[in-house]
């Protein structure tokens, strides 16, 4: 009898603790085998070129290009990718713009492991997962104001911009954690405040603890 071939998996995620975690995990588990590992975004790009895991499962806050952009540019590449987002962020926001950058599935790390693995199998078989009760009762579904749907209306670059000022980093500092220019940053974060119909950081960080993109 043929033996089976087992699901190749790339994990990314910027803390080298998780990642042993996820391959602890996964290491038990017949028919999957983790081939490689990325700490960045720039890295899980160019080893998915190199290597063409089955699924890579990835987290989405991560220093340089950032998880979403990672998802946007892997599929851009590859049409055919296979992503899988295994977050902390349970806001109905995040798993909407994973899935619109190209993500086959998103769970959460307070995920029992069982969940992991069947997300994994279910995309490698053409599937796709959420994790229950991600999206319900979400503002970003349900909103009882408007600004997530003004949240929904940001670009891909405007939302890790407004996530990151949001979160209290300045300009320089969104900037370095994106790898942008500084000039390159403050336009966006302009553009943000126009289209959220804001002025101050202060209203900044009001108008995302209620889309949900961070947490008091």
């Amino acid at each position: 009898m043929q033996k089976k071939v087992p699901i190749q998996v790339m994990l990314v995620d910027d803390h080298t603790v998780v990642r042993a975690g996820f391959r602890m995990l996964l290491a038990v588990v017949d028919g999957i085998e983790v081939i490689a590992e990325a700490g960045r975004g720039e890295a899980a790009f160019q080893l998915y070129q190199d290597l063409q895991p089955d699924v890579v499962v990835m987290d989405l806050s991560m220093p340089g290009i950032g998880g979403l952009e990672t998802i946007r540019r892997i599929v851009g590449r590859c049409r055919q990718a296979k992503i899988l987002v295994f977050s902390i962020h349970d806001a109905g926001v995040y798993v909407q713009r994973a899935m619109a950058a190209g993500a086959k599935g998103y769970i959460t790390k307070n995920a029992a492991p069982d969940i992991l693995v069947d997300a994994i199998e279910a995309i490698v078989g053409g599937g796709s997962y959420i994790e229950n009760g991600l999206l319900k009762g979400s503002a970003a579904i349900q909103p009882k104001s408007n600004d997530p749907v003004l949240v929904a209306s940001l670009s891909p670059r405007e939302f890790d911009v407004f996530r990151l000022l949001a979160k209290g980093l300045t300009v320089q500092k969104a900037a370095d954690e994106l790898c942008l220019g500084s000039k390159t940053v403050a336009n966006y974060a302009t553009r943000v405040k126009q289209k959220l119909n804001i002025s101050t950081l202060a209203e900044l960080a009001r108008v995302a603890r209620v889309s949900g993109v961070i947490k008091d």
